[in-house]
Protein backbone atom coordinates (compact mmCIF):
# COMPACT_ATOMS: atom_id res chain seq x y z
CA UNK A 1 0.00 0.00 0.00
CA UNK A 2 1.05 3.39 -0.93
CA UNK A 3 1.13 6.28 1.60
CA UNK A 4 -1.38 8.41 -0.52
CA UNK A 5 -3.65 5.16 -0.67
CA UNK A 6 -3.52 5.17 3.62
CA UNK A 7 -3.88 8.65 3.55
CA UNK A 8 -7.12 8.20 0.71
CA UNK A 9 -8.50 5.93 3.42
CA UNK A 10 -8.03 7.97 6.67
CA UNK A 11 -9.86 10.98 4.80
CA UNK A 12 -12.90 8.75 3.26
CA UNK A 13 -16.16 9.13 4.98
CA UNK A 14 -17.25 5.86 3.36
CA UNK A 15 -15.26 2.57 2.52
CA UNK A 16 -16.55 0.15 -0.45
CA UNK A 17 -14.79 -2.81 -1.91
CA UNK A 18 -14.84 -6.28 -2.47
CA UNK A 19 -14.51 -8.15 1.19
CA UNK A 20 -11.18 -9.76 0.74
CA UNK A 21 -9.70 -6.38 0.20
CA UNK A 22 -11.35 -4.77 2.76
CA UNK A 23 -10.55 -7.38 5.08
CA UNK A 24 -6.58 -6.32 4.70
CA UNK A 25 -7.24 -2.97 5.50
CA UNK A 26 -9.65 -3.65 8.52
CA UNK A 27 -7.50 -1.92 10.96
CA UNK A 28 -7.81 1.97 8.93
CA UNK A 29 -11.24 1.46 8.91
CA UNK A 30 -12.15 2.01 12.67
CA UNK A 31 -14.96 5.10 12.55
CA UNK A 32 -15.97 4.18 8.79
CA UNK A 33 -19.09 3.22 7.53
CA UNK A 34 -18.24 0.13 5.23
CA UNK A 35 -19.73 -0.88 2.22
CA UNK A 36 -19.32 -4.49 1.31
CA UNK A 37 -19.30 -5.94 -1.91
CA UNK A 38 -18.65 -9.13 -3.69
CA UNK A 39 -16.70 -10.65 -6.51
CA UNK A 40 -18.33 -10.38 -9.36
CA UNK A 41 -20.23 -7.60 -8.73
CA UNK A 42 -17.79 -4.87 -9.63
CA UNK A 43 -20.19 -2.53 -11.80
CA UNK A 44 -22.95 -2.65 -9.21
CA UNK A 45 -20.16 -1.64 -6.86
CA UNK A 46 -19.09 1.48 -9.08
CA UNK A 47 -22.32 2.75 -9.49
CA UNK A 48 -22.91 2.34 -5.95
CA UNK A 49 -19.81 3.86 -5.21
CA UNK A 50 -20.28 6.89 -7.50
CA UNK A 51 -24.00 7.10 -5.90
CA UNK A 52 -22.88 7.57 -2.51
CA UNK A 53 -20.08 10.35 -3.12
CA UNK A 54 -22.70 12.70 -4.54
CA UNK A 55 -22.74 13.19 -0.61
CA UNK A 56 -19.80 12.26 1.29
CA UNK A 57 -16.24 11.55 0.36
CA UNK A 58 -15.81 7.84 -0.92
CA UNK A 59 -12.92 6.01 -1.22
CA UNK A 60 -13.05 2.46 -3.14
CA UNK A 61 -10.82 -0.09 -2.45
CA UNK A 62 -8.93 -2.33 -4.98
CA UNK A 63 -6.42 -4.72 -4.86
CA UNK A 64 -2.89 -3.70 -6.46
CA UNK A 65 -3.23 -0.81 -8.63
CA UNK A 66 -6.52 0.00 -9.14
CA UNK A 67 -5.84 1.46 -12.32
CA UNK A 68 -4.16 -2.45 -13.27
CA UNK A 69 -6.72 -5.05 -13.45
CA UNK A 70 -8.47 -2.89 -10.73
CA UNK A 71 -11.37 -0.86 -10.24
CA UNK A 72 -10.19 2.43 -11.40
CA UNK A 73 -11.53 2.28 -15.21
CA UNK A 74 -15.42 0.60 -14.54
CA UNK A 75 -15.57 3.39 -11.70
CA UNK A 76 -14.77 6.22 -14.38
CA UNK A 77 -16.98 4.29 -16.84
CA UNK A 78 -19.70 5.16 -14.48
CA UNK A 79 -18.67 8.81 -13.76
CA UNK A 80 -18.79 9.31 -17.88
CA UNK A 81 -22.32 8.71 -17.72
CA UNK A 82 -23.36 11.49 -14.87
CA UNK A 83 -24.69 14.79 -15.62
CA UNK A 84 -22.91 16.69 -13.31
CA UNK A 85 -19.26 16.34 -13.24
CA UNK A 86 -17.69 14.84 -9.56
CA UNK A 87 -14.25 15.26 -8.66
CA UNK A 88 -12.02 11.21 -8.58
CA UNK A 89 -8.70 10.45 -7.71
CA UNK A 90 -7.04 7.63 -9.08
CA UNK A 91 -4.62 6.55 -6.28
CA UNK A 92 -1.25 4.38 -7.38
CA UNK A 93 -0.93 1.31 -5.57
CA UNK A 94 1.51 -1.47 -6.03
CA UNK A 95 0.56 -4.40 -8.61
CA UNK A 96 1.72 -7.79 -8.20
CA UNK A 97 4.04 -7.52 -10.76
CA UNK A 98 6.09 -5.08 -8.58
CA UNK A 99 6.02 -6.67 -5.78
CA UNK A 100 6.68 -10.16 -6.83
CA UNK A 101 9.89 -8.95 -8.89
CA UNK A 102 10.91 -7.01 -5.65
CA UNK A 103 10.85 -10.84 -3.86
CA UNK A 104 12.46 -12.67 -6.43
CA UNK A 105 15.53 -9.69 -7.15
CA UNK A 106 14.78 -8.42 -10.24
CA UNK A 107 13.52 -10.24 -13.14
CA UNK A 108 11.98 -7.15 -14.91
CA UNK A 109 14.90 -4.60 -15.03
CA UNK A 110 13.92 -3.08 -18.44
CA UNK A 111 11.10 -3.86 -20.77
CA UNK A 112 8.52 -6.53 -20.05
CA UNK A 113 5.40 -7.47 -20.71
CA UNK A 114 1.73 -8.04 -18.67
CA UNK A 115 -0.64 -10.23 -19.79
CA UNK A 116 -3.75 -11.61 -17.49
CA UNK A 117 -5.15 -15.51 -18.19
CA UNK A 118 -8.33 -14.68 -16.97
CA UNK A 119 -11.03 -14.68 -20.13
CA UNK A 120 -13.65 -14.03 -18.08
CA UNK A 121 -14.00 -10.36 -20.29
CA UNK A 122 -10.84 -11.25 -22.87
CA UNK A 123 -11.76 -14.01 -25.05
CA UNK A 124 -9.27 -17.18 -25.16
CA UNK A 125 -8.35 -16.38 -28.72
CA UNK A 126 -7.45 -12.81 -28.00
CA UNK A 127 -5.20 -13.68 -24.79
CA UNK A 128 -3.29 -16.59 -27.37
CA UNK A 129 -2.41 -14.55 -29.52
CA UNK A 130 -1.13 -11.42 -26.90
CA UNK A 131 0.98 -14.50 -25.22
CA UNK A 132 2.51 -15.34 -28.75
CA UNK A 133 3.62 -11.92 -29.71
CA UNK A 134 4.36 -10.83 -26.09
CA UNK A 135 7.11 -14.04 -25.78
CA UNK A 136 8.10 -13.71 -29.55
CA UNK A 137 9.31 -10.01 -28.26
CA UNK A 138 11.95 -11.65 -25.79
CA UNK A 139 11.15 -9.64 -22.85
CA UNK A 140 9.98 -11.06 -19.43
CA UNK A 141 6.44 -11.82 -18.86
CA UNK A 142 4.00 -11.38 -15.84
CA UNK A 143 1.15 -13.91 -15.80
CA UNK A 144 -1.51 -11.99 -13.77
CA UNK A 145 -4.20 -14.37 -12.90
CA UNK A 146 -3.07 -17.61 -13.56
CA UNK A 147 -5.05 -19.97 -12.63
CA UNK A 148 -8.46 -20.86 -11.26
CA UNK A 149 -10.94 -23.68 -10.78
CA UNK A 150 -13.03 -22.39 -13.41
CA UNK A 151 -10.19 -22.22 -15.67
CA UNK A 152 -7.35 -24.70 -15.17
CA UNK A 153 -6.15 -25.12 -18.77
CA UNK A 154 -5.10 -21.46 -19.50
CA UNK A 155 -1.80 -21.75 -17.53
CA UNK A 156 -0.52 -24.40 -19.94
CA UNK A 157 -1.45 -22.84 -22.79
CA UNK A 158 0.79 -19.80 -21.76
CA UNK A 159 3.64 -22.04 -21.28
CA UNK A 160 3.00 -23.84 -24.53
CA UNK A 161 3.27 -19.93 -25.94
CA UNK A 162 6.37 -19.98 -23.81
CA UNK A 163 8.23 -22.63 -24.98
CA UNK A 164 8.11 -21.88 -28.96
CA UNK A 165 10.02 -18.70 -28.67
CA UNK A 166 12.32 -19.60 -25.31
CA UNK A 167 14.79 -22.23 -24.19
CA UNK A 168 14.37 -25.07 -20.78
CA UNK A 169 16.36 -23.45 -18.71
CA UNK A 170 14.27 -20.03 -18.85
CA UNK A 171 13.91 -18.96 -15.27
CA UNK A 172 10.26 -18.81 -13.96
CA UNK A 173 9.58 -17.20 -10.48
CA UNK A 174 6.26 -17.89 -9.07
CA UNK A 175 4.78 -15.64 -6.11
CA UNK A 176 1.94 -16.52 -3.67
CA UNK A 177 0.51 -13.21 -1.55
CA UNK A 178 3.59 -11.17 -2.62
CA UNK A 179 3.91 -9.05 0.93
CA UNK A 180 0.88 -10.88 2.77
CA UNK A 181 0.00 -13.60 5.04
CA UNK A 182 1.42 -16.88 3.52
CA UNK A 183 3.99 -15.44 0.87
CA UNK A 184 5.75 -18.04 -0.69
CA UNK A 185 8.33 -17.87 -3.13
CA UNK A 186 9.35 -20.44 -5.96
CA UNK A 187 12.08 -20.35 -9.19
CA UNK A 188 12.20 -23.11 -11.74
CA UNK A 189 12.61 -23.28 -14.88
CA UNK A 190 10.75 -23.36 -18.18
CA UNK A 191 11.33 -26.66 -19.31
CA UNK A 192 10.37 -28.19 -15.42
CA UNK A 193 7.73 -25.81 -14.61
CA UNK A 194 5.27 -28.99 -14.51
CA UNK A 195 6.74 -29.64 -11.66
CA UNK A 196 5.64 -26.47 -9.25
CA UNK A 197 2.26 -25.90 -11.25
CA UNK A 198 0.21 -27.09 -8.40
CA UNK A 199 1.60 -24.47 -6.40
CA UNK A 200 0.22 -21.78 -8.60
CA UNK A 201 -3.54 -20.55 -7.96
CA UNK A 202 -5.71 -17.18 -8.11
CA UNK A 203 -3.44 -15.79 -5.17
CA UNK A 204 -0.03 -16.04 -7.28
CA UNK A 205 1.44 -14.32 -10.28
CA UNK A 206 4.01 -16.29 -12.61
CA UNK A 207 7.08 -14.12 -14.14
CA UNK A 208 8.46 -16.13 -17.29
CA UNK A 209 12.43 -14.63 -18.12
CA UNK A 210 14.07 -14.43 -21.13
CA UNK A 211 17.51 -16.11 -22.73
CA UNK A 212 19.55 -13.29 -21.11
CA UNK A 213 17.74 -14.01 -17.17
CA UNK A 214 19.30 -16.20 -15.15
CA UNK A 215 18.75 -17.85 -11.52
CA UNK A 216 20.69 -16.08 -8.58
CA UNK A 217 20.93 -17.00 -4.96
CA UNK A 218 19.31 -14.28 -2.86
CA UNK A 219 19.20 -14.05 0.84
CA UNK A 220 19.87 -18.39 0.71
CA UNK A 221 17.15 -18.37 -1.82
CA UNK A 222 16.83 -18.98 -5.15
CA UNK A 223 16.29 -15.38 -7.22
CA UNK A 224 15.92 -14.52 -10.53
CA UNK A 225 17.88 -11.57 -12.79
CA UNK A 226 17.13 -10.12 -15.87
CA UNK A 227 20.44 -7.84 -16.68
CA UNK A 228 19.09 -4.83 -18.14
CA UNK A 229 22.61 -4.54 -20.16
CA UNK A 230 24.93 -2.37 -18.44
CA UNK A 231 27.78 -5.07 -19.08
CA UNK A 232 27.33 -4.90 -22.59
CA UNK A 233 28.74 -0.73 -21.77
CA UNK A 234 30.54 -0.88 -18.34
CA UNK A 235 32.96 -2.63 -16.60
CA UNK A 236 32.19 -3.57 -13.40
Amino acid sequence: MTVRARQAIADADLVIGNDTYLAQVRPLLEGKEVVVSRMGEEVDRARRAVALARDRSVAMVSGGDAGIYGMASIVLEVLEHEEAPMPCEVVPGVTAANAAAALLGAPLSGDFAVVSLSDLLTPIEVIETRLDHAFAMGVPVALYNPKSRGRPHNLALAIAAARRHLASGVPVGIVRNAFREGETVLVTTLGAFESVEDEVDMHAIVIVGTGESRIITLEGRYGIITPRGYHRKYVY
